[in-house]
């Protein structure tokens, strides 16, 4: 092998390596950015809560408070008057149930590890429109994690009714398949 064939060689190794490791690091900082909005509207959520609670804002503090930040972040999404009544919901939502809420607002350490904060903002939103027991939500925001679902394979499982079907079946994909392989089997066949 001649010396020039010898170093493209490397360098193509090099460069695959160097790709994987750069694609590697636009994930873990998407992720990174998602789980920081998630905080962000957490806590947005929680201080139009008490807010509200301590105020009497009428009906037009939606529209007047989406005006005000997206005047002052023009180039920032998500201060839209339905994107903020959906901040409001997802801290109302997660809070029904005290369990949740010792476990979010208990541990204050753990918070950012909560599963709630490691799926997009847009499964959330399906999530609050399509789901109204936390339980149920949390079951999909688990598989959510667990399978790499998309915002479409997760409503495909909302609607087939995944939670209400889980464990009826009877296979041998455990036995057979690896674990990850083995849940997605048993959740298609129960779609």
């Amino acid at each position: 092998m001649n010396e020039m064939t010898q170093y493209n060689e490397e360098y193509k190794r090099w460069l695959t390596d160097l790709k994987f490791r750069i694609r590697q690091s636009q994930i873990k900082a998407a992720v990174k950015v998602n789980t920081e909005l998630l905080h962000l509207y957490w806590d947005l959520g929680q201080d139009i809560v008490l807010r509200q609670l301590e105020s009497s804002w009428g009906s037009g503090f939606f529209s007047h408070l989406s005006e005000d930040l997206r005047s002052e972040f023009p180039h920032m999404k998500g201060f839209s008057y339905s994107n903020l009544k959906y901040c409001k919901q997802f801290y109302l939502f997660y809070n029904q149930d005290d369990t949740i809420r010792q476990q979010l607002v208990g541990e204050l350490e753990d918070i950012e590890d909560h599963p709630i904060f490691q799926i997009p903002w847009g499964h959330h939103i399906q999530i609050l429109s399509k789901i109204k027991s936390v339980h149920e939500a949390l079951f999909y925001v688990h598989k959510t994690i667990e399978n790499g679902w998309s915002r479409a394979v997760l409503m495909h499982f909302v609607e087939v009714d995944l939670y209400a079907a889980k464990g009826k079946a009877i296979t041998n994909f455990s036995r057979i398949l690896t674990e990850p392989q083995s849940d997605l089997a048993k959740e298609m066949e129960q779609s």
